[in-house]
């Protein structure tokens, strides 16, 4: 029986900042059953332009994007926000007329956020793993907003044996990160940030968890600012067992030890 031939679009924060996602992703879409390829010839979904109203460079970034994935059984993104856009947004920049409305509507009807597509499409109920910690979880706007993942990762990690996981209160509020919204209006981010730092560590967790790159960045910043030992990883790090990659915001790995009990 033929493999489930799936493509992963990277994101460019994946690329450029934090590869152990890529990997991660992988892993996981690899032991699911799934034959992966990455195409060397993806770059940005256009979401940066898209919000900034460049709609010609949006379109020519979303051409390259459809040509690309095209000919895989499903598209996965390491990211909410991505898939978001590769999902939602892509037919709304061609006129139904247009050969490429149809493209980009067969592509959105296959791009999926990696925890989703184990959980949703695959069946996935659980993952192998150990992890003696408390850990918190951020829901990002566009995975939950969009893409109605909530649920999805918190059943994964329910399965990961000695995790424990803690809710914070206003676990569905944004952290001001929201791409370019954090540079336009940097107090208002900063006060979103804040807020949800504290929220964090209210929780007594070891580990926060989130399903966005930008939102993770966003908020291990702010923590470390505040001089907190909460750390941060991507959730796929998590269920692929990856531990030997240091958190997000940490130079070294110093394991969970240190932490609260």
């Amino acid at each position: 029986m033929a493999r489930t031939r799936v493509a992963l679009f990277v994101t460019c924060l994946v690329d450029l900042f934090r590869p152990s996602v890529g990997f991660a992703a992988v892993k996981l879409l690899e032991e699911a059953g799934c034959e992966v390829v990455v195409p060397a010839a993806q770059t940005c979904c256009g979401q940066p332009a898209y919000n900034q109203g460049a709609r010609t460079e949006t379109l020519e970034l979303a051409r390259q994007t459809i040509e690309t994935f095209a000919g895989f059984d499903y598209v996965i993104v390491p990211s909410g926000s991505c898939a978001g856009m590769l999902r939602k947004h892509y037919t709304t920049l061609f006129s139904p007329d247009d050969p490429l409305f149809a493209e980009a509507d067969h592509l959105a009807s296959r791009i999926f956020e990696l925890v989703s597509f184990l959980t949703d499409i695959l069946g996935l109920t659980q993952v192998e793993g150990q992890l003696q910690a408390k850990a918190t979880y951020h829901d990002s706007c566009s995975g939950l907003r969009e893409l109605d993942i909530k649920e999805q990762p918190r059943k994964l990690l329910a399965g990961i044996e000695g995790l424990r996981l803690i809710e914070m209160e206003d676990s569905e509020v944004c952290c001001g990160f929201g791409g370019t919204f954090c540079v336009k209006y940097p107090d208002i981010s900063t006060k979103m940030v804040s807020d949800k730092a504290c929220h964090i560590e209210d929780t007594g967790a070891d580990l926060l968890l989130a399903g966005d790159l930008g939102c993770l960045f966003n908020m291990a910043g702010r923590l470390k600012r505040q001089g907190s030992k909460v750390m941060v990883r991507h959730v796929a790090e998590v269920l692929a067992g990856d531990l030997d990659t240091p958190p997000i915001g940490d130079a070294s790995l110093d394991g969970y030890s240190e932490h609260r009990d």
